[in-house]
């Protein structure tokens, strides 16, 4: 048995490097991301705990036999065909969430389903080497102004809100996607999995440590947040946030991790020396038995096949024209740009990409943006972190959503000034129209696969806010003398019907 455990785990080893190899790119993303980002510094961690569980598992492991098994081989394929619709889409999560899923099935080939029940939970754990959950960021932003409000008129502070900022006598604050308190509740997902899993027997006590773990952070950073502002009140922005910095994290995160796991040590009942799983129970004789080598061979080339698939997408572009120009708009004429608040929305991978501003007969202006893609990949996205009406670190700050204009999404922004100014989003992608980034990524798979039209157009209407002056009835007078925005869009990109 000794000897089927080396040669399988050499095998499966030797196939795991080809694999992180042939998607080094992904690989390199990864890396980056937990080595960089605040959210995702947890995942550094994943790997050694995975390591350590699977530690934690290697006598009932010696006793079963690993066997290559074919079935393994559909979650292989299924990881690869993730990865391919994330790299024809565009989205990094779906990229490395398939690039795990085919390590995962790898494993399971070349091991077995005997040891794949065995290492149930460490698979299944590495779910969590992929950065997910930015989505959180919003609605904790939501939560955080409304639990930070109530406690600061109760401390008497004289605090007023708009959107997620809360001003205050001597300064404001605005509660930005880092202090929402998604990175905290990320790796505090992970954490509570693991307690879970290790200090539990029982799946009603799993459950209730698991959602007392979500909920503690979550009052947590809002008692936080209130302590920052507070804390500025007395003395001033400066001294607070610095000092906030530094015990958020180094300090606070550490303690409420205590204070979770104190809240729960009671009601543990898992004894510290139990078996992680019963090996005798797992004894089973697999079918669809393959040679470990030939179950190699297979994983590899089933992993191969996306990629190819790929480069052969990728290849298709519309031909754009080498030039485009702004839009005529009736009743409207082209004046300079703003030089009281500059904006411009941000697509570095853009083919094309204008900006101009317009005034009517009643001096309200407006400016018109356009970008223009001949084909979308990697580094060259509709939708992207930092890409669109706000680029990273903008000097300009989303303050709350808005009701749509004509099927665009409406954002009021604020920069230092203060000015504020409305924008307005339209994305152009196969034959639809949309504003939502899903949208535009489901869209953008099925032109890549199916072979509809390539070509992407980003199209921003914005106003500033001006005394006197209402900025959206400007803006739906030009959208309404502009025309349709997919007719504008086609012929931005040369499809003029």
């Amino acid at each position: 048995m000794r000897s089927a455990w080396g040669r399988h785990g050499a095998i499966l080893a030797a196939v795991a490097l080809v694999i992180l190899a042939t998607f080094h790119g992904d690989v390199e993303d990864l890396a980056h991301l937990w080595w960089t980002s605040t959210t995702f510094g947890h995942c550094l961690f994943i790997g050694p705990v995975i390591a350590w569980l699977v530690w934690q598992r290697r006598a009932p492991l010696a006793a079963l036999t690993p066997v290559a098994w074919a079935p393994g081989l559909a979650i292989v394929a299924c990881g690869g065909f993730g990865w391919l619709l994330g790299d024809v889409g565009g989205v990094a999560l779906a990229r490395q969430l398939g690039l795990v899923m085919m390590l995962q099935g790898s494993v399971v080939t070349l091991l077995g389903p005997n040891v794949a029940r065995g290492l149930l939970f460490p698979l299944a754990y590495a779910f969590f080497l992929v950065p997910f959950g930015e989505g959180l960021e919003g609605p904790l932003q939501t939560v955080t102004v409304a639990m930070t409000m109530p406690m600061l008129h109760l401390a008497g502070v004289p605090a007023q809100v708009d959107g997620v900022l809360i001003t205050i006598p001597n300064g404001y604050f605005e509660v930005a996607e880092a202090c929402s308190g998604a990175k905290f509740v990320l790796a505090m997902i992970a954490y509570g999995a693991l307690v879970a899993n290790v200090c539990f027997v029982s799946w009603s006590r799993r459950a209730a440590f698991f959602v007392m773990a979500l909920i503690v952070p979550v009052i947590a950073n809002g008692i936080r947040a209130f302590g920052t502002i507070y804390a500025a009140y007395l003395t001033s922005v400066e001294r607070a946030t610095g000092f906030d910095h530094i015990v958020y994290g180094w300090v606070f995160f550490g303690l409420v991790m205590a204070a979770v796991i104190a809240i729960g040590w009671r009601w543990f009942d898992r004894a510290p020396d139990a078996p992680a799983f019963d090996p005798a129970r797992l004894q089973t004789s697999p079918r669809l038995r393959l040679e470990a080598f030939v179950g190699a061979a297979l994983v590899l080339t089933t992993a191969a096949v996306f990629p190819a698939w790929a480069s052969v997408v990728d290849a298709r572009a519309d031909t754009l024209p080498t030039h485009i120009t702004m839009p005529d708009v009736p009743g409207w004429h082209r004046v300079a740009m703003s030089r009281r608040a500059p904006w411009g929305p941000n697509y570095p991978g853009a083919d094309h990409y204008l900006i101009g501003r317009y005034e009517d007969g009643q001096g309200d202006p407006v400016d018109l943006a356009i970008a223009v893609y001949g084909t979308q990949h990697e580094g060259k996205e509709l939708v992207a972190f930092g890409v669109g009406a706000l680029r990273e670190d903008d000097v300009w700050v989303r303050v709350s959503d808005l009701p749509d204009l004509d099927g665009g999404s409406v954002i009021r922004v604020t920069a230092p000034g203060p000015v504020e100014r409305q924008i307005a989003t339209w994305y152009r992608v196969g034959d639809i129209v949309t504003h939502g980034g899903a949208a535009v990524k489901i869209a953008t798979v099925e032109a890549k696969l199916l072979g509809g039209p390539q070509r992407a157009v980003a199209i921003h209407i914005s106003a500033e806010v001006q005394p006197g002056r209402d900025p959206r009835a400007a803006m739906d007078r030009f959208l309404k003398a502009l025309g349709p925005i997919d007719l504008l869009a086609d012929r931005s990109a040369g499809m003029s019907r």
